[in-house]
């Protein structure tokens, strides 16, 4: 049976390799590529990801399965071992239901896509997306029919990013958000607004990005094991355990812009770093979802990031860092400027409050896609109508309405952007319990020391990897099932103290 499980091993490895291969190259092309290979690149990417899906269903890995069955049987359930079968099955049953074809064709559109939408986005184009959305929509449903027998359309597609969940738990558990988000945010925004220009000065881009990676070196994040880049869309992606990258974009009229960005990805990042590094390869290897993933990157952007305690230590350093632009600035005049609440157009640089409702948006469109009641060629006006009637505000043209997201121009349209919301959810359960187990946290933030709470993230959610599903880690961690209170706690105590309301 030990040869049968490293035989297993080996197999998986060498899929997940092409894997690794094709993501350096996802990689290049946001980061350094010339625009003319977007064509050749989608050919490479669909190449390895057509190698990669044959890798992972050939038969003899179904028959180790079902051999290795009783064996792991005879484990303790919790093992390493026991845990990599059971995961590696649940994998291997999803994959041979999507043909090679059908992966090659998805990140060949993929890359092609990309490469249209990031030359339309600056010159107000949606036209010129339009087809290649038009057949990334067409490919989605075609994957979600891979797997029959669904109550929504959308219920593989949001399977496949948060295992257990489909489109009618999502729409309940956004429901019961919503509900409690939209009197909190006409509350606060019927407050006089909060005064935010200091953010918008000049910040030379090298200073911002000297800065942000001084400050994520202290979150923890391993430049050993890292790098930070430019790109359109920030992002952070994983070739191996020693290889886990972060990308930014900067503006020099906005630092929360390149800043919050690098406080972001790092959380991504550093959930990968901190992965037990005898799962590389294998199907423990990696985030176990997007909700969980999310949690981490808005837990260290917001919840730390954004927080007084962190800028009372921070705030004298940026000062010094850009004198002429903050040197009068008061820390209580910038911590509210970084917080400040305002109903925008734009869910990347949207305040906490007011976040949700953009991805809640989008989610609803995205539902309305796959169903068939909303066609691509209106999707521009029905984004524009949710707007005027969700957040009160019209973009004037779409660079800023439905091109500002790249996930539909890159990828699959369904599954997605559910994640950011769940966590958000999350950041706020796993904070709690972090605080609970180690209330010196907010004095260690004070003193620009983030150990005892990295260290909490390493052992309790990092380290594990995809051996538990969400629901399973949440209940280990919390004791309990997902729920928004520990959120919504944070949200009305924080917004609460700094609006007066």
């Amino acid at each position: 049976m030990e040869k049968k499980l490293a035989e297993l091993k080996q197999r998986l490895l060498e899929a997940s390799d092409l894997n690794a291969a094709a993501a350096v190259l996802g990689w290049d092309q946001a980061v350094y590529m010339p625009p003319g290979g977007a064509a050749s690149r989608g050919r490479h990417l669909a190449t390895l990801s057509k190698l990669s899906q044959e890798k992972a269903t050939d038969p003899a890995i179904g028959k180790l399965l079902d051999e290795l069955e009783p064996y792991a049987a005879s484990l303790d359930p919790d093992s390493d071992d026991a845990r990599f079968i059971t995961v590696s099955r649940r994998n291997y049953e999803k994959a041979v239901k999507v043909p090679p074809a059908l992966v090659g064709e998805l990140s060949q559109n993929g890359a092609v896509s990309y490469g249209v939408w990031a030359e339309a986005r600056p010159k107000n184009d949606f036209a010129a997306t339009q087809p290649y959305l038009e057949k990334t929509l067409d490919l989605s449903r075609r994957l979600a029919n891979c797997f029959p027998g669904y109550d929504h359309i959308a219920d593989p597609l949001i399977d496949f990013q948060d295992y257990g969940m489909k489109a009618s738990s999502i729409r309940a558990l956004f429901a019961e958000l919503r509900e409690q988000l939209v009197p909190l945010v006409h509350t606060v925004t019927s407050q006089e607004s909060i005064d935010d220009a200091c953010l918008h000065e000049h910040f030379p881009e090298n200073d911002q990005k000297a800065f942000g990676e001084k400050v994520i070196r202290a979150y923890g994040y391993d430049f050993h094991r890292g790098r930070q880049d430019k790109t359109h869309h920030p992002f952070a992606t994983k070739f191996g355990w020693g290889d886990v990258r972060i990308t930014t974009r900067f503006k020099e009229n906005d630092l929360g812009e390149g800043l919050f960005s690098t406080l972001h990805e790092s959380g991504h990042a550093m959930y990968e770093q901190g992965i037990n590094p005898d799962y590389e390869g294998g199907s423990l290897d990696g985030g176990v979802s997007a909700g969980v993933h999310e949690s981490q990157s808005r837990l260290w952007e917001n919840l730390v990031g954004r927080s007084l305690p962190f800028w009372e230590h921070y705030y004298p350093q940026l000062q010094a860092t850009f004198p002429a632009q903050l040197g009068r600035v008061s820390l209580e005049k910038f911590y509210r400027a970084i917080n400040k609440v305002q109903r925008s157009l734009i869910r990347t640089d949207a305040d906490e409050v007011t976040y949700n409702l953009h991805v809640m948006i989008r989610f609803d469109l995205e539902m309305q896609l796959l169903e068939g009641s909303l066609a691509v060629k209106d999707l521009p006006e029905a984004w524009h109508a949710r707007y005027e009637s969700d957040l009160g505000l019209r973009a004037p043209g779409d660079e800023n309405g439905v091109l500002q997201d790249v996930h539909w121009y890159s990828g699959l349209i369904g599954g997605v952007f559910q994640g950011y919301t769940l966590g958000n959810i999350m950041s706020g359960l796993f904070f709690s319990q972090a605080l609970q187990a180690h209330p010196n946290i907010t004095e260690e933030m004070r003193q620009g020391q983030f150990g005892t709470l990295h260290g909490w993230l390493k052992e309790n959610i990092y380290r594990h990897g995809s051996k538990y599903t969400a629901d399973e880690l949440i209940q280990r961690v919390t004791g309990g099932p997902l729920t928004i209170a520990p959120y919504m706690h944070y949200l009305r105590t924080k917004f609460g103290a700094l609006y007066g309301v």
